[in-house]
């Protein structure tokens, strides 16, 4: 009896298994290659091309997982450890000092691709020698400029302001200049080409704090004098900041080219220049940089890194991640070919101008009181440079500093 049960158990095994068998020896399902991509949707869409390419030509399966991008890298981190994470994900840079500090990113070989990036996209992939991604856009603000309300080009940041509050004066603006800031959580990111221009730095050598540096205190008193003089406002929001640039309500407006296809589709008129400086220094503003990255725990890396290396580090590939995103692109001879267009090619040059965004895992640690100080001293809370001291003092608690 055991014996009789014994076979039907093969049989049915057997049979189970037939319809996956094919005579012309190519591989069954179970036997094909496997990647899974995490994406966010914008991105998710514009890979479908290039990863059905990768299956037919490899042979190999590709899933594509589409998650919020605010979910994306800590579920990464959370899920990689047991191997339930994907294979390769997409992301900006500034995730690199944490991904790597919990061990679930391995390092890539670029070398060979390199010298086709913008040498900032490539800065910005590096985490302490090491190079963990391929770039594929780059993006930072800049100023866009209304040349019907402000026909000159200004060369510091003072010409702006002084151009803005004739023309509010005049009753023809409503803002002087559109540059948002978030009610809750600051402006570092749209602030920084000011600060920069002071000599003010995040990080110093060895990762030192140097937000309250005397650049910085310079900056802060900076900032309440353009919150005196209603340059700016906790009320102006990124929303009505851009809107009131559609309307020419404002003659300037400092954004990123996430801005740009509802800019361009409206059909205002508008340049796309670098911050001019505040201080005596030059303007640089953070560089966000997006790009690939394999997982350390990946059961596939060889083919990982094929699809980034072969596949995502080619012209056609950043260009079709490109006429979906609208940032510019990390390949430079991309960006040669779209010369003509003048939105991409200003937003192009104010990141060269710019530094990418700390990628160390203590950055995650700035943003909250780093913006709640700014708000402090726009909302004129109390004196500038205490103010900055104070949540100076509060980060380097958090990181040890």
């Amino acid at each position: 009896m055991r014996k009789l049960l014994a076979l039907c158990l093969l049989l049915a095994a057997g049979c189970a298994t037939a319809p996956e068998e094919k005579a012309s020896g190519e591989k069954t399902s179970a036997e094909t290659p496997t990647l899974t991509v995490w994406a966010d949707d914008d991105r998710a869409a514009a890979l479908q091309p290039i990863i059905a390419a990768f299956e037919k030509d490899r042979g190999v399966r590709v899933k594509i997982v589409q998650k919020p991008m605010g979910n994306l890298r800590d579920d990464f981190v959370s899920q990689a450890p047991s191997g339930q994470g994907p294979d390769v994900i997409v992301g900006p840079h500034d995730w690199l000092g944490k991904l790597v500090q919990n061990g679930v990113l391995a390092p890539i070989d670029l070398s060979a691709a390199a010298s086709l990036f913008s040498p900032v996209a490539v800065r910005a992939m590096t985490y302490e020698g090491q190079t963990y991604g391929v770039p594929y856009a780059i993006e930072s603000v800049a100023l866009l400029r209304n040349p019907t309300l402000a026909p000159s080009r200004p060369t510091t940041f003072d010409e702006v302001v002084k151009a803005g509050r004739a023309l509010v004066k005049a009753g023809k603006a409503k803002y002087p200049v559109g540059l948002p800031i978030d009610p809750k959580a600051g402006s570092p990111f749209h602030l920084y080409p000011l600060q920069t221009s002071f000599g003010s730095r995040v990080f110093g050598e060895g990762r030192k704090l140097e937000l309250d540096g005397p650049g910085g205190l310079t900056f802060a008193a900076y900032l309440a004098d353009l919150a005196r003089e209603k340059v700016l406002s906790t009320s102006l929001t990124g929303d009505i900041a851009t809107s009131a640039f559609l309307k020419g309500e404002t003659p300037f407006l400092v954004t990123g080219p996430w801005d740009a296809p509802a800019l361009v589709k409206s059909g205002v008129s508008f340049s796309v220049e670098p911050v001019p400086p505040a201080g005596r220094e030059a303007a640089r503003p953070f560089v966000g940089v997006q790009g690939f990255y394999v997982s350390a725990k990946s059961a596939n890396p060889i083919l990982a890194n094929d699809l980034l290396l072969n596949y995502l580090a080619t012209a056609g590939a950043q260009t079709a991640l490109y006429d979906a995103g609208g940032r510019p692109p990390a390949m430079t001879s991309v960006r040669e070919e779209r010369r003509g267009d003048l939105v991409m090619t200003g937003f192009a040059k104010a990141a060269a101008q710019g530094e990418p965004t700390p990628n160390i895992p203590e950055m995650d640690a700035v943003w909250a009181d780093w913006g709640l100080s700014q708000l402090a001293v726009i909302s004129r809370q109390g004196d500038p440079a205490e103010l900055t001291r104070k949540a100076a003092d509060r980060i380097r608690a958090k990181i040890g500093n």
